[in-house]
């Protein structure tokens, strides 16, 4: 198959979605032209101009780093329509309407690229109908591609051809928007709402009436909808603010003007919502508005309420009862839930029963087979599983009959029955829809396997549905060099070891400690690399407090002293290691994950990454090396330059430290220093063992060595008497507390390397033992002795 090389994307349309596209493709690096109506007033771009300046401005932030949006090219249809014949891909994303589309196609039809592709980001209007404005040159190279809100975010992209799509084209595309974009590609039907929001929507809308039938109010729904029950954690409501309420309102909308009860049984469950019409003739339309089902004032989250047209309190949950419920296996589960006396259980089968219907009616009509609903839901609605996976876990036909049942008795939205396949033939037989073999396909009457492109060569592990048995479990896939309780050490392909830490959130005890150090020795005497990698995120969120606490109790000071010495052998064995050791990040790398990741040869993120050392938050300072790493870093950034002072250089590690600053994209984690510029940043989660494994590999083929040992300059007593003084203004003006300031004082000194003269030639071992000694005199104070254990209890720091 021919490349598709994208130099260049135009995004037609700057709103809400458009302009989030146009951020995303500048996350990883595709040039892009953000096009817009001429304005009446200033630059005839300034509808795209301010589009990109909002983006600055949202949260969560739609870009990794906020001036990057700058590099976002502003358009307008009159004066810039030539630029359209410089891009690879066009993207519409204008307002829901046919005619507007339709109108646009004819305007630019003449200035696309003879190679380029169209496609429409439309959340659920015809492809088909939408391609008979275009000319007959451009209709095999136009399609659908519909990204999900927000596309930073949410991996779904559903792809839809038209009859005429060539399908090299859809092929080409999948394989952008999949490597490229790191999105999960769906190909969808071109029918009403295509799939994720056919049945997410129609969810939604089932969770509203079943809503008003057990009286229950938002708030608590919100508790029992989210990820108790495996879904996104803003749960219904919550979710219908963040997407916003016009906007669901126009793709129910959408499925009332194209569907009829001849073509969708459940067509009379489909009327807008009483309060969703309310909200919107009040004009709250959720987070755009800052209010809609819910909205917050001041510190107050209130909720609405449709018979006074008020705003309430909010913050119900419902009974821990329906938690514990939750919590069993599906099987036990579903049927405590159906049989559940109190409204919560009653209702939450009743969302489940009505997802498993509608599910099963339309899989023949919206998707070719069972795989493209589950991963859409997974990944458009943020679902831990989706509608027939979890079918399937709870025993195929057990819950057939149970939902059969109440279809029979008129409980059901409707009283269409489940399709005959779902009880007789190879369904029904081998307990589901998705096997080793593929997953259902109702339209061919066979299980179809995965669809087989170049680009999933590139997934070594890709994310697999249950059933999937032919996918390979990274858990105990390839050889087993080596498995403890709390590491496995093993190789794909006999050139490259993996180190996978098995720990919980894969924090790193002493186990993971010495089967690291075990996993380098085999490395160097076996392998050209070694590449740390877990198929779950995170990549670590650092040392194992609650293994390190008894040690403290126990042995005191002189016990963690020796156990921080043991991490920071570690974190010099990696760095110099005989072979190059890469990181392979995908989530969190905090603490020790970041000290891990800094200290090996190379690393390799994905997107997703979020990386920095926080132990300010549990009253401590990075005791593993991260202190020595940025103070070897500066002392190195300074050396390649012309200037002589350190501090200038010294100021962002030292700051992101005391700080406890987490990059909140891979990007701005590269912008804090803990990603060097050799550094690669992967889209897509699925691909970075298959990039961290090649990386060491050309690594090895080049020759790679091990950094030469070297003393390096620190800013001394001057640097630390200038960071003082402003931790001083910082304290005496109220923005930290004493204890902030005394262990941020303690950082500088490690930094800066102690009460030696600017420009002093340390060792890193040097600044290690500062480094060690500054950690076991916090770990004994009782103000940390409180932040561990507020964070071991909630999760969250706590400020002293």
């Amino acid at each position: 198959m021919s490349r598709f090389n994208v130099k260049k994307v135009a995004v037609l349309g700057a709103g809400v979605m458009g302009a989030q596209i146009a951020a995303h493709l500048v996350n990883v690096k595709v040039p892009v032209v953000l096009f817009d109506l001429p304005a009446k007033e200033g630059p005839k771009s300034a509808i795209a101009l301010k589009a990109i300046a909002n983006l600055k401005k949202l949260k969560p932030s739609p870009i990794g780093v906020a001036e990057d949006a700058d590099l976002i090219e502003a358009a307008n249809y009159e004066e810039h329509l030539k630029l359209l014949g410089e891009c690879d891909l066009v993207i519409e994303a204008i307002a829901e309407r046919m005619d507007w589309k339709l109108d646009l196609y004819t305007k630019i039809a003449p200035h696309v690229a003879k190679h380029a592709i169209l496609a429409s980001n439309t959340s659920g209007l015809s492809i088909t109908k939408l391609s008979e404005a275009l000319p007959e040159s451009i209709k095999p190279r136009f399609c659908g591609i519909h990204f999900f809100n927000p596309p930073r975010y949410m991996p779904l992209v559903e792809l839809i051809n038209t009859p005429t799509t060539e399908p090299l084209v859809l092929d080409q595309l999948e394989a952008f928007v999949t490597s490229g974009l790191g999105k999960g590609v769906v190909r969808a039907k071109d029918t009403p709402n295509f799939i994720a929001n056919r049945i997410g929507i129609a969810g939604m809308l089932s969770t509203m009436k079943e809503v008003e039938n057990f009286g229950l109010s938002y708030d608590v729904v919100d508790d029992l909808t989210g990820k108790k029950l495996g879904r996104a954690s803003s749960g219904t409501f919550r979710t219908a603010d963040v997407v916003g309420l016009d906007t669901m309102a126009h793709v129910i909308k959408t499925l009332q003007d194209n569907l009829s009860l001849e073509t969708d049984p459940f067509y009379g469950s489909f009327s807008t919502p009483a309060v969703l019409a309310k909200l919107i003739e009040m004009g709250n339309l959720g987070q755009k508005t800052k209010a809609g089902f819910f909205k917050k004032v001041g510190r107050d989250i209130l909720r609405f309420e449709l018979d006074s047209e008020e705003y309430v309190p909010a913050g119900q949950k419902a009974d821990d009862v329906y938690g514990r419920m939750l919590k069993k296996p599906a099987a036990e589960r579903l049927r405590l839930l159906r049989n559940a006396e109190g409204a919560p259980g009653q209702f939450l089968w009743a969302i489940l029963r009505n997802g498993f219907h509608y599910a099963a009616l339309h899989l023949e009509s919206i998707a070719d087979c069972a795989r493209d609903v589950d991963q859409a839901m997974r990944w458009g609605f943020g679902m831990k599983q989706g509608p027939f996976e979890l079918w399937q876990e709870a025993g195929w036909l057990e819950v057939a009959k149970m939902v059969q049942e109440d279809i029979d008795a008129g409980k059901a939205l409707c009283s269409a029955p489940l399709p005959q396949w779902v009880f007789e033939g190879p369904v029904a037989q081998a307990g589901g829809v998705h096997t080793a073999e593929g997953s259902w396909s109702p339209a061919q009457g066979k299980f179809l396997p995965r669809r087989v492109l170049p680009v999933y060569e590139r997934q070594i592990f890709p994310e697999k549905l249950l059933g999937e048995a032919s996918l390979p479990d990274w858990k105990v896939a390839g050889t087993t060099l080596f498995e403890t309780r709390a590491l496995r050490a093993w190789t794909v392909d006999n050139q490259v070891l993996i180190a996978s830490i098995k720990n919980k959130m894969h924090a790193i005890s002493p186990e993971v400690m010495e089967g690291l150090m075990e996993a380098v020795e085999l490395a160097e005497k076996d392998f050209q690399g070694m590449v740390i990698w877990s198929g779950d995120a995170p990549f670590s969120v650092g040392a194992d407090l609650e293994a390190t606490m008894p040690a403290f109790v126990v042995g005191g000071a002189d016990a963690i002293d020796s156990i921080e010495g043991e991490l920071q052998n570690l974190m010099m064995r990696l760095r110099y290691a005989q072979v190059p050791v890469v990181s392979a990040i995908h989530g969190m790398a905090l603490g020790g994950g970041c000290e891990l990741a800094v200290y090996s040869a190379r690393r390799v993120a994905h997107m997703e990454s979020y990386i920095g050392l926080v132990e300010v938050g549990v009253g401590l300072v990075p005791g593993a090396g991260g202190l020595t790493y940025v103070a070897r870093r500066a002392a190195e950034r300074m050396l390649q330059s012309t200037s002589k002072d350190l501090l200038p250089f010294l100021t962002e590690g030292f700051t992101a430290a005391a700080m406890a600053k987490v990059g909140t994209s891979a990007i701005e984690s590269r912008k804090l220093g803990y990603l060097l510029d050799s550094d690669i940043i992967v889209p897509h989660k699925d691909e970075v063992l298959f990039v961290a494994i090649n990386e060491a590999r050309a690594m090895a083929a080049s020759g790679w060595r091990a950094p030469t040992k070297r003393l390096f300059p620190v800013a001394g007593r001057s640097g630390l008497a200038t960071i003082k003084a402003q931790l001083v203004n910082m304290r005496d003006g109220g923005f930290i507390s004493a204890y902030d300031f005394k262990i941020a004082a303690m950082i500088a000194e490690v930094v800066c390397g102690g009460e030696v003269d600017g420009g002093s030639l340390v060792s890193e071992e040097y600044l290690l033992t500062l480094e060690r000694k500054v950690f076991c005199h916090l770990i004994g104070q009782p103000k940390t002795h409180e932040r561990i254990l507020g964070m071991l209890n909630t999760g969250k720091p706590v400020r002293n």
